[in-house]
């Protein structure tokens, strides 16, 4: 299938899994995984109406953005290293996976501005994934609320590691995830708007635990070589 063919393929899917639960399908933002896939499927991509850019490397980022610029918004959605943040801020406009107070204060160092951030949880507890600990989030972002370049706009999880052959194996992580956020903004008083939850094996089931932007790779671009 071409890209366009998985993009519409996509939206259809999006679509009937927030018609299912009763949601408006406008409130699930795209953002296009394009980890080891060259400029030239971005292209494709963009030309059917992606407009947000997800890259886990910086250095690949930056290779990409120096063709592709402006014309998309993108994200940071892997693990970012304290050295390479000065780097990923001429880059990202989000940064997805804010995941430890050392990270935080390397950002506020460096930022020339406020930049718009996700706090990575580690919802499914696994020792190999990054994350704050979910019984830690609230101490967390009370630590780095007084920080003048980090905007935090909600949340971000990833599902366990076999949920790519049993999607539903997510659903535990990503209500906790929601769960957290409805306690967070009522704690804080302030919306977390961003639930970033839902890649391409459990995006639907995601979607139906108030998903409200799902980062997908495979669904868009194809296997990974």
């Amino acid at each position: 299938m071409s890209i366009k063919d998985n993009v519409d393929k996509l939206r259809t899917q999006i679509e009937s899994a927030a018609t299912r639960t009763e949601r408006n399908p406008d409130e699930i933002t795209i953002v296009a995984v394009s980890k080891e896939f060259p400029v030239e499927r971005i292209e494709e991509a963009i030309a059917c109406g992606i407009r947000i850019i997800g890259e886990n490397r910086v250095q690949e980022a930056d290779r990409k953005y120096s063709t592709i610029g402006d014309r998309v918004d993108w994200h940071m959605v892997g693990h970012l290293q304290t050295n390479k943040v000065k780097e990923a801020l001429k880059i990202f406009d989000m940064i997805q996976s804010l995941d430890s107070l050392r990270l935080a204060e390397e950002i506020e160092k460096r930022a020339g501005k406020p930049i718009d951030c996700l706090i990575e949880v580690n919802t499914s507890k696994e020792p190999t994934k990054f994350g704050i600990s979910p019984n830690q989030v609230f101490d967390f972002y009370e630590n780095i609320a007084k920080f003048k370049k980090i905007d935090v706009q909600g949340l971000m999880t990833i599902g366990p590691g076999w949920a790519i052959e049993d999607p539903e194996a997510s659903r535990p992580c990503f209500r906790m995830l929601r769960d957290l956020r409805d306690e967070m903004s009522q704690e804080f008083d302030r919306p977390f708007s961003i639930l970033s939850m839902g890649m391409t094996a459990d995006f639907e089931v995601a979607i139906a635990e108030g998903s409200t932007m799902i980062r997908v790779g495979t669904a868009i671009f194809g296997p990974r070589k």
